[in-house]
């Protein structure tokens, strides 16, 4: 009786023993699914596709990317690219200029030739506030003496280095200080009203291949400008700038305006418009395909923004594609009012 109790707890030991080495194994095998399982996972998730932004699988970095960048990076996919190379100078010389803008000090450098072919060697921006009459006077001359200075450096003459105030810029209460403090270093500061603004732009901007049937447009903070030749003659209309909205004045009221003056563009002139200024400029950021000069921008509803200015100036670019059905519009890269004024001398 003794041996079969004995025997019996062997047995009984034994079964236990058995219990406990299958157990273990059996959660050790679980553990293992469990390993494999997050590891199967990623594999297949950096073999398939992007998840949206919306998704609830997508990662903090995707969700935080605005939807204009998506947008805009769907779009480039499919949008056409502008092939034109303009003429390149011959035996041309260096000229600078110095935009005095509502927004900003804007130096560029060129290379032009007796036939005004010319080439851009140099550009700068710079932040004044001179619309916010928050630049100071020694602002505006430390950004000028620099401006200056790098012209020199650079190897422009100093009698080649010009000065030429926006007709935004003008509206402002503090102009006169920077037209003052540049007077006090010798140089002539040339004012020009919105017309000879927009007359510029197009100089600098409407290839002649493209004058029968394109048109022009600078989106500046102070004011926009809309310009064209028909028939060997040059029109300009201005219109609200891309501050508007320091003003108070109403998205509603300012695409009115702005589309009725778009609308006064010949049709036959429809075909392409050529877009410079602040906006357009950081709207064509998002869409450049690598160093090209010109970049064909969104359609205006592609953008989406929470900043002012930029909401400000697609609601311009929107009105001035409505108003015209324009399908093609066009950032220069290059040009600028400016050096549309240097073309002139």
């Amino acid at each position: 009786m003794q041996r079969l109790t004995v025997a019996g707890r062997l047995l009984i030991t034994a079964l236990i023993l058995a219990a406990i080495y299958f157990g273990f194994k059996y959660i050790g095998g679980v553990d293992l699914l469990k390993k494999i399982a997050p590891k199967q996972t990623a594999e297949q998730t950096s073999d398939s596709p992007s998840m949206p932004s919306g998704s609830s699988e997508a990662t903090p970095e995707e969700s935080a990317k605005p939807s204009t960048d998506t947008e805009a990076t769907d779009e480039a996919g499919s949008r056409p690219t502008f092939n034109y190379t303009p003429p390149a100078p011959q035996n041309g010389k260096l000229k600078g200029v110095v935009e005095l803008g509502a927004s900003g000090f804007n130096s560029f450098i060129i290379t032009v030739d007796a036939e005004k072919a010319w080439k851009l060697e140099k550009a700068e921006f710079g932040n004044s506030l001179v619309l916010e009459n928050m630049a100071t006077d020694q602002d505006v001359r430390e950004g000028l003496k620099k401006y200056i200075s790098e012209m020199l450096n650079f190897g422009v003459s100093g009698r080649d280095i010009h000065f030429v105030v926006s007709s935004g810029a003008i509206k402002a209460d503090n102009t006169q200080k920077i037209i003052k403090a540049l007077k006090s270093l010798n140089y002539v500061v040339n004012t020009v009203t919105p017309e000879q603004e927009g007359r510029l732009a197009l100089r600098s901007v409407l290839p002649k291949d493209f004058e029968s049937n394109a048109f022009v447009v600078d989106i500046g903070s102070g004011n926009t400008k809309i310009s064209w030749k028909d028939g060997g003659k040059t029109s300009a209309l201005e219109s609200y700038g891309a501050k508007y909205f320091q003003n108070g004045d109403d998205d509603t009221k300012v695409y009115n305006e702005v589309k009725a003056k778009a609308e006064q563009i010949p049709a036959g002139n429809r075909k392409t418009c050529f877009i410079i200024g602040g906006v357009p400029f950081e709207l064509a950021k998002q869409v450049r395909k690598g160093k090209e000069r010109y970049t064909v921008l969104n359609a205006p509803a592609a953008y989406k923004s929470t900043e002012a200015k930029t909401k400000a100036g697609v609601n311009i670019y929107k009105a001035i594609a409505d108003g015209t059905n324009c399908d093609q519009f066009v950032f220069d890269w290059d040009a600028n009012f400016t050096i549309g004024y240097l073309l002139t001398l």
